[in-house]
């Protein structure tokens, strides 16, 4: 693909996106931004902060002098991705609606559509790089930041679509993109970086989803049987999870705080244990589902996970299953609160392979 290439954007109001595009512009590119808007607030609101978003990005591409599209898949998102994320909660899992977001909507609908609009590239923020393996197929790496890769939110995407995408910032860290941000003179350079799901945004998580799922409150109890008092809802509660549980010390028992350890369905109990690293929290293997690659299927059996974004890279074994869809994943090392409905994301060195979804774990047995 020559310089002239027209590249658009995906110009989301932050300082990663902006330089993505101001590094494009000094490479030569043809540069157009594109501003998504993937939610719609009923109520008039703007938690998830998309005006101000888009008068950044406005503003941005003002100052770069490009020109800027504004598109609502905002539909799109909600069949694709927020169906799903309130399917999950309403089983009792902890989905990861930004794995699927990149999957539908930023490698799929806005691809699609940028393509519509004359582009033979898209480009994101995204801490990320893509290379090639010896056969030629695009390979998606870790991030050369690593304390901002996103490799991990993007292993839902397949190589194929890869091929048409530039991560521009994948090869800097953080603090050498807000230098040139700063230098551009671009208004994003020094906006705090989003953090949570956008369309919960400063709302507190349980009256969010209490607007769209009914909670049943009901006992929370001990690992060894004893009722602690009640929960609100297994929904609002995640494995690991410390905050919110709303019960303190036991008379006779130890200090150490509670953890969530698991959820018994069929009677609506939480179960807790108390210790950061008590046995009850901690998995020899999982059981994941959904496998999708970026490319092949891994030939190895021996590689590397993570499940959870920022989590260090864990060593394992994968077997997979008769199906080829799901696999069994055992930890070389213990491994805490492994979350149904969480992605586990397999690596290859600083290769992403891809990954799956946690459907269930096996305990581990001091």
């Amino acid at each position: 693909m020559t310089s002239k290439a027209k590249v658009i954007v995906g110009l989301s109001g932050g300082v990663d996106s902006s330089v993505s595009a101001l590094r494009l512009l000094k490479a030569g590119y043809q540069v157009e931004g594109l501003f998504m808007k993937n939610w719609e607030e009923d109520d008039g609101s703007e938690y998830c902060t998309a005006k101000q978003d888009l008068a950044d990005a406005q503003a941005v591409a003002d100052h770069l002098n490009i020109p800027l599209h504004q598109a609502n898949f905002a539909a799109e998102y909600w069949d694709n991705v927020f169906d799903h994320f309130l399917s999950e909660y309403q089983a009792h899992r902890t989905p990861n609606p930004d794995v699927l977001c990149n999957r539908e909507i930023k490698f799929k609908v806005f691809l699609d559509y940028a393509l519509l609009l004359g582009a033979d590239l898209i480009a994101t923020g995204h801490y990320a790089r893509l290379g090639k393996d010896t056969e030629g197929r695009v390979t998606l790496r870790k991030g050369l930041d690593q304390n901002k890769d996103q490799s991990y939110f993007l292993q839902s995407v397949s190589g194929q679509q890869f091929q048409q995408c530039l991560f521009p910032v994948g090869d800097a860290t953080k603090t050498t993109i807000r230098a040139e941000a700063t230098d551009a003179g671009l208004v994003t350079s020094h906006k705090k970086d989003s953090t949570g799901i956008c369309f919960i945004g400063e709302r507190r998580f349980s009256d969010f989803l209490s607007t769209y799922l009914p909670a049943q409150p009901g006992p929370i109890v001990s690992v060894e049987g004893q009722v602690l008092g009640t929960h609100q809802g297994l929904m609002f509660h995640t494995l690991g999870q410390r905050q919110g549980l709303g019960i303190g010390g036991v008379k006779g028992g130890q200090d150490a705080p509670w953890y969530v350890s698991g959820k018994e369905v069929s009677s609506n109990t939480l179960i807790v244990c108390q210790g950061h690293d008590h046995p009850a929290l901690l998995s020899k293997s999982v059981c994941v589902g959904q496998l999708h690659w970026v490319n092949l299927p891994p030939t190895e059996s021996k590689l590397q996970v993570k499940l959870r974004y920022r989590q260090a890279d864990q060593a394992c074994r994968i077997e997979f299953q008769q199906d080829q869809r799901s696999a069994k994943v055992t930890f070389s090392t213990p491994q805490r609160a492994a979350t149904p409905g969480q992605w586990a994301c397999f690596y290859e060195g600083d290769t992403c392979l891809g990954g799956g979804v946690i459907e269930s774990s096996e305990a581990w047995q001091p």
